[in-house]
């Protein structure tokens, strides 16, 4: 018998088993395989594949969607799920990581708790075409900033480390919303991730005839980095018109499922505060 001095040759094997060993990998990895042999691209096209990266629970989000989603395969429905669908009647969005599959989730402005949110004179509710919600929560005016989300753990991918992200924008013209740190938190069971943030950097102050716009710029970095913890946080803009600041991370262990709880608050500073606009609370794997 003739040893193959290049390796096993993997094509001989029956499709039945390539399918199974390739839905034991990634997406990716599933993906990257069809180039091998035609074979391989047959094993990874089978609905047998792309059945286990949708997950046991994909049925109960089609029923859940908004809109009615038609497809011709399991692989067609993977990636319409790796962009974003509206479930339970618009208060909530699902989508797959690509890559790995693991589930993300997405809580609107209106399934969180803001302290005042249902008092007009504090907050409005106003449609944006930059959301995925028919409603995005504004500022007008409060001196107690609480926001508050909580999410069943269960409906997350198993084994994963999640991080959370407000997402916001704010207002060139708001204000108060640099004066004092707020208090991010992230709690599920045991684990606690706790952070101080500013919603927006420092202002710069007013600018003197004989000081240049470049040199107040350096001045506010240099004194943000100076008097900042180095665990603060302040929102990052993530290219879609939106702003995320990351409140924290939590692992979902199989033994210790249970309701993760998210909290930004800012209610020692005392001052007023408008300008910040919530689109809702992001939960979604963190990167390797």
């Amino acid at each position: 018998m003739t040893e193959n001095v290049d390796g096993p040759d993997f094509s001989s094997l029956p499709e039945g088993c390539i399918s199974h060993v390739l839905s034991l990998a990634s997406p990716r990895d599933a993906c990257r395989s069809s180039a091998a042999s035609s074979i391989f691209r047959s094993a990874a096209e089978s609905d047998s594949v792309w059945e286990r990266f949708l997950r046991d629970d994909y049925s109960d989000i089609l029923s859940r969607s908004v809109s009615p989603m038609e497809y011709s395969s399991k692989k067609e429905l993977y990636f319409r799920l790796c962009d974003s669908i509206l479930i339970d009647g618009g208060k909530m969005s699902y989508w797959l990581d690509k890559s790995s599959g693991k589930k993300c989730f997405m809580l609107s402005a209106g399934e969180l708790g803001i302290v005042w949110g249902d008092t007009p004179q504090y907050w409005r509710w106003v449609d944006s075409s930059e959301s995925r919600f028919s409603k995005v929560a504004e500022l007008l005016m409060v001196c107690w900033l609480e926001i508050t989300g909580r999410f069943n753990s269960q409906l997350l991918s198993p084994k994963t480390t999640y991080i959370a992200y407000l997402v916001v924008k704010i207002d060139p013209e708001g204000y108060g919303l640099d004066n004092a740190p707020a208090e991010l938190c992230v709690k599920l069971g045991d684990q606690l991730s706790v952070h101080p943030a500013l919603l927006k950097l420092p202002s710069i102050p007013r600018r003197r005839p004989t000081v240049p716009m470049t040199g107040l710029l350096r001045w506010r970095n240099s004194y943000f980095e100076e008097n900042w913890p180095a665990d603060g946080r302040v929102p990052l803009d993530r290219g879609d018109g939106w702003m995320e600041l990351e409140l924290g991370e939590f692992y979902t262990d199989e033994g210790n499922y249970g309701e993760v709880e998210f909290s930004l608050m800012e209610v020692k500073g005392g001052d007023w505060k408008r300008g910040l606009i919530v689109d809702g609370i992001e939960i979604r794997p963190k990167k390797a």
